[in-house]
């Protein structure tokens, strides 16, 4: 099983960033995270960072030739970007949005997720655990 870890803008700057919010672990921390809970479970997890749009697209292009599943934090992207939200439509496999924050309690235009319209779930607010969540959940409908 091949998943896609997609991370939008900013999210480099994890650990750096509104620590408040995002927590102190880097997106290293969670790459390594994520590579401990797929351990032996026959999971390859391919990770990709982008602040540009395009790069994210372009990525999200390619997963289609390889990748079953796809986890995506698209970032503040995920508020209005048709772009990234049509190159998730083409994707064949199983889709999981993701953010660390619970964007539901925050500003109002943080609560409008253009891009989760191409997932088939989507969690929120559950720090790093989202991520890892998502990959179980993918586990279980692609196994």
């Amino acid at each position: 099983m091949k998943i896609a870890v997609i991370n939008g803008p900013n999210l480099n700057l994890l650990g750096k960033r509104e620590p408040e919010i995002y927590g102190r672990m880097t997106l290293r921390d969670l790459e390594k995270m994520l590579i401990e809970a797929a351990e032996g479970k026959g999971i390859e997890i391919k990770f990709f960072q982008s602040n540009s749009e395009g790069e994210i697209v372009g990525f999200i292009h390619g997963a289609i030739e390889w990748a079953d599943g796809i986890i995506i934090n698209p970032g503040a992207y995920s508020h209005y970007s048709v772009a990234i939200l049509d190159a998730l439509k083409a994707f064949p496999g199983k889709i999981v949005e993701v953010h660390i924050s619970n964007v539901f309690s925050r500003e109002d235009f943080r609560q409008r997720l253009v891009t989760a319209r191409a997932a088939d779930a989507v969690i929120a607010g559950m720090g790093f655990d989202s991520y890892v969540f998502a990959l179980f959940y993918l586990f279980g409908a692609l196994s």
